[in-house]
């Protein structure tokens, strides 16, 4: 059985396709990082000596949609672009998980 297909991709420049795409790395690194899962050290060392570079490169596809003169983020589109990329699971890792103590 062949797996489901995606949605398509929302229509989108290339700069907002490198900020969904560095937003997204951002996310995985940082739910990496996240002291309230269970890990080691060392992975989220590597981790965060990576986020440094991606940050970077997001602050870089910013800079360059705003020189392109995009002025503005279209929520609704760029929202669909990260369903579409598995975002709602991939950003869910950053936040606390549910609370272990009853």
């Amino acid at each position: 059985m062949l797996p489901e297909e995606l949605p398509p991709l929302p229509a989108l420049t290339r700069a907002e396709g490198e900020l969904i795409d560095r937003y997204l790395e951002a996310a995985d690194l940082l739910g990496r990082i996240n002291p309230a899962r269970h890990g080691d050290t060392y992975a989220a060392l590597r981790a965060a000596q990576a986020l440094a570079r991606t940050a970077a490169a997001l602050r870089d596809a910013l800079a360059l949609m705003h020189a392109r003169g995009e002025r503005e983020l279209y929520g609704v589109t760029l929202a669909h672009a990260l369903r579409v990329l598995d975002g709602e699971r991939r950003t869910a890792r950053v936040a606390l998980p549910p609370d272990a103590v009853g």
